[in-house]
């Protein structure tokens, strides 16, 4: 199977898979003026991906106008600094995440999880800094394609969000929860708080959608809001 650049999800968004076909991805929205937002930016080597899927599209990073994150992962923030150069796009994230961005380095995993410990002493989790312009909060409603709300769900990392894009009813989970062979939660020893991840994602079973997409696996278009909720009902 050809691997596509760009995978339309709904109109005017796209994920873009930087590496493999699905196992990471970025988003893109593309407004009625014709500028882009990019959610989040893969690795350090992700750029080129990302230009193009870009292409994929019609566009050229010069129509990139914001640059939201996830979270401050090396496999969500690692691209972001170039990506920011080579579009001008001021970058945002979550208040929670906003240091370890701009210091270049993920938060610490989780110290009570079996290899927590060791995991956070020799997986440093660097990736090049990048400067926030725009912190988020719980709640915020972005200007993307008529509405992107921000749904702080920490755990996988203090300020982890997932993002709601209203107008079409895409859930986009962050790695609040993976869809790498099934729905699934992160690894434990990825997050800095792996009970408050289960807590959290348990609002995934309350916002309404139609479409769930992942930035580890392929989209859920079949009742994903019930598949999700089934996931969660077991996995309490």
């Amino acid at each position: 199977m050809t691997r596509s650049p760009a995978v339309p999800l709904a109109p005017n968004v796209w994920r873009i898979p930087t590496q493999g076909r699905s196992a990471v991805n970025s988003y893109a929205f593309v407004d009625g003026d014709g500028s882009v937002t990019l959610i989040d930016c893969g690795l350090t080597k992700a750029p080129a991906r990302i230009v193009r899927g870009l292409a994929a599209i019609g566009k050229v990073p010069a129509d990139v106008t914001r640059i939201v994150l996830t979270h401050a992962h090396p496999d969500h923030a690692g691209g972001a600094a170039e990506m920011s150069r080579r579009t001008g796009a001021p970058v945002a994230a979550h208040v929670g995440d906003v240091p370890y961005a701009e210091e270049g380095r993920s938060p610490v995993s989780d110290p009570t999880v079996t290899g927590g410990r060791l995991f956070a002493r020799f997986n440093k989790g660097r990736f090049p800094a990048v400067r926030v312009a725009q912190p988020l909060a719980d709640g915020d409603v972005l200007d993307v394609g008529g509405g992107l709300r921000v749904v702080h769900t920490p755990g996988h990392s203090p300020g982890h969000v997932s993002l709601l894009h209203e107008p079409t009813r895409l859930l986009i989970t962050g790695d609040a929860l993976f869809n790498i062979l099934g729905v699934r939660y992160s690894p434990k020893v990825l997050c800095s708080n792996f009970t408050m991840t289960q807590q959290t994602a348990h609002v995934f079973g309350e916002l309404e959608y139609d479409l769930a997409a992942f930035t580890h696996g392929p989209e859920l278009t079949d009742n994903p809001r019930d598949r999700i909720r089934a996931f969660l009902s077991a996995h309490r």
